[in-house]
């Protein structure tokens, strides 16, 4: 069963990154906004004003191309003066607090009425907003887990002051107790939750990034000339010193690389790939969803690398997924579920050593194998539609209001029984 909701269903999707930024989180809520509304969902969303990486990009149009929900009324988007994107990690969790205490405001002023409250996390104070909505409207919550606050903190090795680490670990288990249930788009994930709440494991659900059937590309790339491309964040997470000598090596090697990239190392790379007089690397500006999987459609492998950190072995990165919708090979430098996943369904080469010369050499292996390249392409693609396919994964959040409603009607029951008696 689908969990056949009732249509006057309503729920708050709380999330800082929406529709039209850029990048996996907001990829992923609007998916999963569009797909409830098809469903007879009615959906109200509170974010912020699109900034990421920066606000001026959304100044180009291309980037607003979908006319339905540029003209939805029920999108509600909070203003934030603190710069966002910065090394200096109080300055970030001052954007954070900020656009929080707008959203709390939101929240206690507003007269809606909503069933369920949808929050994303991180960043984990957006948690908070979630659990006062969850009182003020008497709804249930659900808390989006993308990655693991704070956690993830440590892991980029830029915020390791004890104490707030420890009261943001308490926030942490606070909001995983007041949650209703947990979405989790790593399954990775659910031991930490389990571990630092004691949470069912029924009350944890599996939702992974995904795509969605029209994005899925079966056709063969015919052009002769072989390439390689990096897309999306190029950050504290990822290893740019990694990149940069792959980017060596592989101009070395006269393999052309396309570098996809934003985020606050993407200028420190581009810096030494001219210094260097690497002329077989390019960048490309920060584009649309769209237009990045065309491109991705138009090389032949497709590059991941993130810090060697044990806390990034529990995540599933959004473009291991673009890559594999576009039927790229993998060539990646990670480790733990990732690498796993890329390993047992054959999608690609992994190496644990961070070491390039291993990655161009398997680089250089798929260039010289056009049939490895394909299978690789067709396991990819069978990968993603079965297991990364957000037409049949959104069933089983449909699955979970489903009990909800189902709990509330059961609850209503009883009371009328009782007053029946009185």
């Amino acid at each position: 069963m689908e969990g056949c909701l009732h249509v006057s269903t309503k729920v708050l999707m709380i999330t800082q990154n929406f529709y039209p930024e850029i990048g996996s989180a907001s990829n992923r809520m609007k998916n999963i906004y569009q797909l409830l509304k098809e469903k007879g969902y009615e959906i109200t969303v509170l974010t912020t004003v699109a900034s990421y990486p920066n606000q001026n990009l959304y100044k180009n149009k291309d980037f607003w191309n979908d006319m339905n929900l540029n003209e939805a009324q029920h999108i509600h988007r909070v203003t934030v003066k603190k710069r966002k994107y910065s090394l200096n990690m109080i300055s970030r969790l001052l954007f954070y607090l900020e656009f929080t205490l707008k959203m709390i405001f939101f929240v206690l002023f507003n007269r809606g009425k909503y069933d369920i409250v949808f929050v994303s996390s991180p960043p984990i104070f957006i948690g908070i907003a979630g659990v006062i909505a969850k009182f003020r409207y008497r709804a249930k919550m659900v808390l989006d887990i993308r990655d693991l606050w704070p956690e993830s903190l440590k892991g980029v090795g830029v915020f390791n002051y004890t104490p707030i680490l420890w009261f943001f670990t308490r926030v942490e288990k606070f909001l995983y107790k007041k949650s209703d249930a947990i979405v989790v788009n790593s399954p990775r994930f659910s031991k930490h939750i389990q571990q630092v709440a004691n949470i069912p494991e029924e009350n944890i659900i599996f939702l992974p990034n995904a795509a969605r059937e029209f994005e899925i590309h079966e056709e063969i790339h015919d052009d002769k000339l072989f390439k390689a491309i990096y897309t999306g964040n190029i950050g504290l997470a990822q290893d740019v010193d990694f990149l940069k000598s792959l980017a060596k090596e592989l101009d070395k090697e006269k393999v052309h690389l396309s570098i996809v990239g934003y985020g606050m190392k993407r200028e420190e790379l581009k810096q030494f790939v001219a210094e260097q007089q690497l002329n077989h690397i390019s960048f490309i500006a920060p584009t649309t969803r769209e237009e990045c999987l065309v491109l991705n459609r138009q090389h032949d492998v497709g590059i991941l690398a993130l810090t060697k950190n044990e806390v990034f072995d529990t995540v599933l990165p959004g473009k291991l997924i673009d890559y594999m919708t576009s039927g790229l090979p993998l060539i990646a430098s990670v480790s733990g579920f990732s690498k796993q996943l890329i390993e047992k369904y054959n999608v690609g080469y992994i190496t644990e050593s961070r070491d390039a010369k291993e990655i161009v050499e398997h680089i250089l292996y798929l260039k010289n194998h056009p049939n490895t390249r394909m299978e690789m392409k067709s396991n990819s693609i069978r990968l993603v539609r079965n297991h990364f396919y957000w037409e049949k994964n959104i069933l089983e959040l449909i699955n979970l209001f489903g009990r909800f409603e189902n709990s509330s009607k059961k609850m209503k029951s009883k009371v009328t029984k009782v007053e029946m008696y009185e």
